[in-house]
């Protein structure tokens, strides 16, 4: 009796010590990861929420930067009038011009070449003054470039296309055979700046014929268009 009484008592406290069938069901073993994960949250530092936490004055400054004008607006703002604009570039000076054309005042109506491409193209400017000798009776009271005189630039800028050695033409025998489908769409008045572009399109060496299509502009818009046929024959 004492051996079983003393073997019992040995055996017991282990007894103590082994799992009971509620602490290892699948349920419990859920819940402690649960309250481990929480836990593992709760000790995570703060410094990711706060730094994605916004103070008033930062929202201040951010509407304050979106309703402060750009860097490129306060540029222009700052630049006077007079340096923002770049001068037309000088392809063809105006002694250059007189060396080509046979025109001369009151009838010279370029003063520039902007642009040149030999028997191709080019692009002239004509500076549209008060002091320009028509506008004293074309209107005495409304100064307007009269439309023939526009016609007639173009036609000039149209000759320094066709005047060139590499077109074969010369001044002594140059003239304006024509025009076709001109229109005007707006007038032009003292102050502007006539811009003409002049394409040539068709060339009859045979005959001595030049046809070219040509555009004016004022601003960017055109004000004067047609289409001119040059005669680059001699003479007689």
């Amino acid at each position: 009796m004492e051996a079983t009484t003393m073997a019992r008592s040995l055996v017991a406290p282990s007894a103590v010590f082994q799992p009971s069938p509620s602490l290892s069901s699948p349920k419990l073993a859920s819940s402690l990861s649960t309250n481990s994960t929480l836990q593992a949250q709760k000790a995570r530092p703060l410094s990711i929420s706060k730094a994605r936490t916004i103070s008033p004055s930062m929202k201040s400054s951010r509407s304050l930067v979106k309703c402060s004008p750009s860097a490129a607006g306060e540029t222009e703002a700052e630049t006077p009038i007079e340096k923002r604009f770049a001068a037309f570039p000088t392809v063809i000076d105006i002694n250059q011009i007189r060396e080509i054309l046979p025109h001369r005042f009151p009838f010279l109506l370029v003063d520039r070449v902007i642009e040149y491409k030999p028997g191709v193209t080019a692009v002239g400017i004509k500076n549209v003054t008060i002091n320009d000798n028509f506008f004293p009776g074309h209107f005495p009271e409304r100064p307007i470039m009269p439309g023939v005189l526009m016609v007639e630039a173009m036609a000039q800028v149209g000759g320094l296309v066709m005047l060139q050695p590499e077109v074969g033409g010369s001044r002594e025998n140059f003239f304006f055979a024509g025009i076709d489908k001109v229109r005007f769409r707006k007038p032009v008045i003292a102050g502007d700046t006539l811009v003409m572009r002049m394409t040539l399109i068709k060339l009859q060496k045979r005959f001595g014929i030049a046809k070219m299509e040509g555009k004016a502009y004022v601003g960017g818009e055109v004000v004067c268009e047609g289409e001119f046929l040059m005669a680059t024959g001699t003479s007689e």
